[in-house]
């Protein structure tokens, strides 16, 4: 089996403890010919491990098909899962097959399960439970066998309770549930994953020496609270071997959306009756500090030290702030 196949060309680099842990728990959940849903935030990696479970499970050498939920709309979703007949409905002038079908023997993944319309769920459940299903516009029942795996980064029993998710469907589909680490709970694979963007990124460039990662901007890596997981990180080190003019990478972007030429906002004059009455002094004092310190952060660009220094804070002063709102500041 190819390290392509697998996965490994594409798939995130990883050797902390809480990554490891996920790798052995999808081996093991690939090896059982069960559904698996993979719950993770966006950018974590959700297809990749879907990718991996699939290649390390006896149905390798079948189809892994893909459909991806957010970029369907829900009208269409029913007959890209399922296809439909000729003459279906207006348009639809041949059969053609959906994509249970196609994974026929192999493996359905379904990302963003989570938004596939109540309708569509009950004849998914249905061939789940049945291994069958029927294309739209036709009664004929073609069986399947296919293996599901879902993704989500949503509270699927939550959803339940909404009514927006069918309890039955959850069921057949939580054989096993693998909960994908996100990349603030690997530090150490923030780096080695950023020297790995930034060696294909310099090979991308044509550069002719691999880039090194300067020990400020490591900091920095470490630092940041990385909402976009990995795929954010991949992006923040291509930009940045892509601006670099040296090997050594100096600096790093993490919003590229920051506008130069947007001039400061200049604050109003309080007048008497803005005056925060005495009794709201905790709530104020709060929310000034957590003022100041998104302030330094962004300055800083989540450099928690360069955050420190701007303040005029000891490090561990800093650090005692953070801690006491880190929830506020997520």
């Amino acid at each position: 089996m190819s390290e392509d196949r697998l996965g490994y060309s594409q798939a995130p680099l990883g050797e902390s403890e809480v990554f490891l842990n996920f790798q052995q728990d999808l081996s093991r959940a690939a090896a059982v010919n069960r559904s698996v849903l993979i719950v993770g935030e966006r950018g974590s990696g959700k297809e990749i491990a879907a990718t991996r479970l699939h290649y390390l499970s006896p149905r390798w050498q079948q189809n892994l098909v893909t459909v991806n939920c957010a970029a369907l709309p829900p009208s269409l979703i029913e007959t890209e899962l399922f296809g439909y007949e000729a003459g279906a409905f207006t348009g639809a002038t041949k059969t053609r097959k959906g994509r249970f079908e196609e994974a026929e023997g192999g493996t359905l993944f379904l990302d963003e399960i989570g938004l596939i319309p109540l309708e569509v769920q009950e004849k998914i459940l249905r061939a789940v439970e049945y291994g069958t299903f029927e294309r739209v516009g036709s009664s004929k029942t073609h069986e399947v066998d296919v293996r599901i795996v879902g993704a989500t980064n949503a509270d699927l029993p939550t959803l339940c309770d909404e009514g927006k998710f069918k309890e039955d469907l959850l069921d057949r589909l939580s054989f096993e549930v693998l909960f994908l680490p996100p990349l603030r709970e690997r530090k150490e694979d923030i780096l080695l994953l950023g020297e790995y963007f930034a060696a294909k990124m310099a090979l991308e460039c044509g550069h002719s020496e691999l880039p090194i990662l300067s020990e400020p901007v490591q900091r920095q890596l470490l630092a940041y609270p990385w909402p976009g997981n990995v795929r954010e990180l991949k992006n923040v080190i291509e930009r940045a071997v892509y601006r670099s003019h040296g090997q050594v990478v100096e600096a790093v972007q993490f919003n590229p959306f920051r506008n130069p030429f947007t001039p400061e906002a200049k604050p109003e004059k309080q007048t008497t009756e803005e005056i925060i009455p005495l009794h709201a002094y905790e709530q104020a004092k709060r929310d000034l500090d957590l003022s100041f310190i998104r302030r330094a952060l962004d300055q800083a660009e989540g450099n928690q030290k360069e955050a420190a220094r701007i303040l005029d804070l000891t490090y561990d002063q800093f650090r005692g702030l953070f801690r006491k709102y880190r929830d506020l500041l997520q």
